[in-house]
């Protein structure tokens, strides 16, 4: 149960355009996470202006963007955002086998070289402390350039954000990525916990 109650869709009308953008990303539904963040107007614009910028157009794969973001949210421990960029990732095109197995991208054959070197970030950088150090620039310079580096680490830093958020606020998860953490997560680990 969360913490704090989300707000209802209709009672945040001004952001209707934003929400209807979030919904055509995730895939035909709008995260709650937004509805909470409802309580302050001024932080949910300034939070979607953000998240629209760090997931929207870039240089970088939209489905390894969102890899990213599920592999950080593992390491994070957020079971919430680990079914959003799983289910978000799928949505994107990723291969379900790339999904299920995110975390053995060290060795398991259906991961590049680039892969390995984004995703490597995103399990580093999310860790408590921090694990990044320049090697992991080193691997990613031979893969991306700079402008690509800084689109992947907002992308960590952004989960980060969204990470803390859901975990601490207890959101509760809705049925799609539910439905598809379920289906493909639960294997390696996952369950709703605390989300339900």
């Amino acid at each position: 149960m969360p913490h704090v109650r989300p707000l209802s869709r209709e009672s945040l009308e001004k952001f209707e355009p934003f929400f209807q953008v979030a919904e055509q990303m995730m895939g035909g539904f709008v995260p709650n996470s937004l509805f909470t963040l409802g309580h302050r107007p001024e932080i949910l614009e300034a939070f979607m202006v953000l998240a629209g910028t760090v997931n929207g157009p870039g240089t970088v794969d939209p489905g390894l963007k969102q890899l990213v973001a599920y592999v950080a949210s593992t390491a994070a421990g957020c079971r919430y955002c680990q079914a959003h960029t799983s289910a978000h990732a799928s949505h994107a095109g990723v291969e379900d086998e790339k999904v299920e197995h995110a975390f053995e991208f060290e060795t398991h054959p259906v991961f590049s070289d680039s892969e390995r070197a984004a995703l490597r970030l995103a399990r580093d950088s999310a860790l408590v402390p921090n694990l990044v150090d320049a090697e992991h620039f080193t691997e990613l310079r031979k893969q991306f350039d700079d402008a690509q580096i800084v689109e992947l680490v907002s992308v960590c830093a952004l989960f980060g954000f969204l990470n803390r958020w859901n975990d601490t606020m207890s959101t509760e998860l809705e049925s799609t990525p539910r439905a598809f953490g379920e289906q493909h997560l639960t294997a390696a680990g996952w369950e709703v916990g605390k989300h339900g």
